[in-house]
C-alpha cells in the first residue's frame, strides 16, 4: 500500500475525525458515524472509501449492515520504516496516531488487515505450514486443517499447548481459515514464563475466542484480514492478543516479502498471545 495514501488519507481534518470516532467506539456503520459531522452521507462514505483505500479502515460485514474498523497496519509501517525521515513534529503525530489504533479494543474483537506481496497458496502455506510458523510466530502450528480437526502449539521441540480443545472450525483453501483460540493453560503459562498472576487467573476463566484469516487478491498482493472476537466483555485476553497481532503479522509480511525470518522480541513486549 503506497504511503503516499496514507498521508493524503490523513490530510483532510474530516477524515481525521471519522478515525477519531472508530478509536473512541471502534465498529460503526455509515449512519452512526456519520451522525452529528455536519456532512451528507455521500460525503461521509467517500471518506471511509479513501480511508479504506489508504487501508487506515477496514470492514466486515454484519448481517446487512457494514461495520467500519480501524486498521493499525500502514501507521506500523510508516513508524518502523519511514519515521526517520520526517521532522519531529510529524513523528509526534505518527506516533500518536500508532498508539490510538494499537490501543483500541472493540468490546469483543481485534480486527487487523495487511496487504503482502505474495499469492494466496503461498499465504495460506505460511499460515498452515509448521515450519512456516515457528520462523514468523515462534510457535509450529499442527493441523491437518480440516474443520473439526485439532490444533496443537508446539512451542520450543517439546511443549504442547492444548492439542486437544483447539479445533479447525472453518477450512477453504486459500481463502478462509478459522479455528478456536488455545486456552491458557500451565503449559503455556510456564513456556512463556508468565507471572503476572492476576491476568493468568483472569485469562484462564475466560470462554474461549477464535481467530478468522480471510484471504483476498489484490493485484499482485493478497489482503489479509485478521479478526479475533468471540471475547468475554473486558477481555484480559483480547489485551494481550491485540498487541500481538501487529508483531507477528509484520514479521509474516517480513518473511514472505524479503525470505526474512523476523522474529521481533522487544523489550518489555507482550507475549500473552
Amino acid at each position: 500500500m503506497p504511503k503516499d495514501d496514507v498521508f493524503r488519507a490523513l490530510a483532510d481534518p474530516g477524515r481525521r475525525q471519522l478515525l477519531d470516532r472508530l478509536n473512541a467506539r471502534n465498529g460503526q456503520s455509515l449512519g452512526e458515524l456519520g451522525a452529528g459531522m455536519g456532512m451528507t452521507r455521500q460525503s461521509v462514505s467517500k471518506h471511509l472509501g479513501i480511508l479504506e483505500a489508504a487501508n487506515l479502515v477496514t470492514t466486515r460485514w454484519h448481517g446487512r449492515e457494514k461495520l467500519h474498523f480501524l486498521n493499525a497496519e500502514p501507521i506500523n509501517a510508516i513508524a518502523n520504516r519511514w519515521m526517520t525521515q520526517y521532522d519531529r513534529s510529524r513523528a509526534d503525530a505518527l506516533t500518536t496516531l500508532k498508539h490510538a489504533l494499537e490501543d483500541h479494543r472493540m468490546d469483543n474483537a481485534f480486527v487487523y488487515t495487511t496487504y503482502i506481496k505474495t499469492t494466496p497458496d503461498q499465504l495460506w502455506t505460511a499460515l498452515t505450514d509448521p515450519a512456516f510458523t515457528k520462523q514468523y510466530w515462534g510457535v509450529s502450528l499442527l493441523s491437518d486443517w480440516k474443520a473439526g480437526s485439532p490444533v496443537t502449539w508446539l512451542v520450543g521441540d517439546d511443549v504442547t499447548v492444548d492439542g486437544e480443545n483447539q479445533v479447525v472450525l472453518e477450512s477453504d483453501p486459500p481463502k478462509r481459515l478459522s479455528y478456536t483460540w488455545h486456552a491458557i493453560t500451565p503449559e503455556f503459562v510456564a513456556a512463556y514464563a508468565m507471572n503476572e498472576e492476576e491476568w493468568v487467573s483472569k485469562a484462564v476463566a475466560e470462554r474461549r475466542s477464535k481467530v478468522t484469516f480471510d484471504l483476498e487478491p489484490a493485484g499482485s498482493t493478497v489482503k489479509l484480514t485478521v479478526t479475533h472476537d468471540d471475547f468475554d466483555e473486558g477481555s484480559v485476553v483480547l489485551e494481550g492478543v491485540s498487541g500481538g497481532w501487529p508483531t507477528i503479522l509484520s514479521a509474516l509480511k517480513t518473511l514472505l516479502e524479503t525470505g526474512e525470518s523476523l522474529l521481533i522480541e522487544e523489550p518489555g513486549q507482550d507475549k500473552r498471545t
